[in-house]
């Protein structure tokens, strides 16, 4: 089974779907003759012609209509947004027409869209290249969002995505494109090649949506995140020396509350991680889910360790990435508290 970075899987997904389905297409800035910013459909123009993949305008608003009115005359749109930061202009679109257009029409039309984005921060991208803005979709009934943390499961959840018949939101982590991240700044950098789900099929399955995975068996607490802080929260436990059960959420919108839930029970202990600021953000809905489900099983507060509320700083990155130290303080305080 050969060896793939995150954005080497993210191409087979879409050289899977473009050679199994015609209906696929894929459209964005840059995403055709260039193969995308950071070269996720890097030769598929080449290899499937002008009218599968192809440019769109500087223009994200324009980009979501277009993929909507495409869904619902039966094609397959795989819409690229350059950056996540830059996915606003199309939330109109996505919210008021992308996520209803199911609801609206009874059931006569279906929106499969999947819309594409790099996501987060951890790469010196400053205020408009960083954001995670996971929370404003998982507020939108109809619409999936996705976050993978690895190679295999970005392929995989991919053409799940693609296949299904509702809209997915599909962020990518881009600080672990290229490899795992320890929340180390200034560590090495490490490969996909040595990890485990490194290793990626080349031909066509799928990752189902909607279900989380326990990546870190544990009975001191448990870690409840998505993306890159999976691989951080796997380090800062091994770390630190504390039994932590990790759980990589995978899918956000619909989530497993199943597994947390089974996990919460048993530990008793938890800490909710995401790289958005902290008010509002997705911790804050996870944290009042399991305190519903999980209230007589909780020993602790719940902890939700996250970005802090101002834009992502350039200068201060690292103060505001939750990185390993400040996960290891996180899992300190959680399993210290009485």
């Amino acid at each position: 089974m050969p060896a793939m970075n995150m954005l080497q899987a993210l191409n087979s997904a879409m050289d899977v779907l473009l050679d199994k389905h015609p209906e696929t297409v894929i459209f964005g800035e840059d995403s055709g003759y260039f193969g995308g910013v950071f070269g996720a459909t890097q030769g598929l123009q080449k290899k499937y012609g002008l009218d599968r993949v192809f440019d769109a305008p500087i223009n994200e608003a324009a980009i979501a209509a277009m993929a909507i009115g495409m869904a619902a005359k039966g094609l397959k749109p795989i819409a690229e947004i350059q950056f996540a930061d830059y996915i606003f202009p199309a939330f109109d679109q996505i919210v008021s027409e992308m996520s209803r257009l199911r609801y609206r029409s009874a059931g006569e039309f279906v929106s499969p869209v999947v819309v594409r984005a790099p996501w987060g921060g951890g790469i010196r991208g400053g205020q408009t290249h960083s954001m995670s803005p996971e929370a404003f979709f998982t507020h939108v009934p109809g619409v999936k969002v996705v976050v993978p943390s690895n190679p295999y499961d970005a392929k995989g959840m991919l053409i799940a995505a693609s296949e299904g018949d509702d809209p997915v939101i599909f962020f990518e982590p881009k600080r672990i494109y290229n490899g795992p991240f320890d929340g180390v700044p200034d560590a090495p950098l490490s490969s996909w090649a040595k990890h485990p789900k490194g290793e990626v099929p080349e031909g066509h399955y799928r990752v189902e949506l909607g279900k989380a995975e326990i990546v870190r068996e544990g009975e001191a607490c448990t870690v409840i995140t998505y993306g890159t802080l999976v691989h951080v929260a796997v380090n800062a436990a091994a770390k630190a020396g504390i039994d932590a059960e990790i759980i990589d959420l995978k899918t956000l919108a619909p989530y497993d509350i199943e597994t947390i839930t089974a996990s919460v029970n048993k530990t008793g202990r938890v800490v909710v991680a995401h790289e958005a600021p902290r008010t509002s953000g997705f911790g804050a809905e996870l944290a009042a889910q399991i305190q519903e489900e999980c209230f007589y099983a909780l020993e602790a507060p719940i902890f939700r360790l996250t970005g802090w509320d101002t834009p992502y700083p350039h200068a201060h990155e690292w103060a505001y990435f939750p990185g390993q130290a400040r996960f290891i303080r996180a899992l300190q305080t959680v399993t210290e508290a009485r």
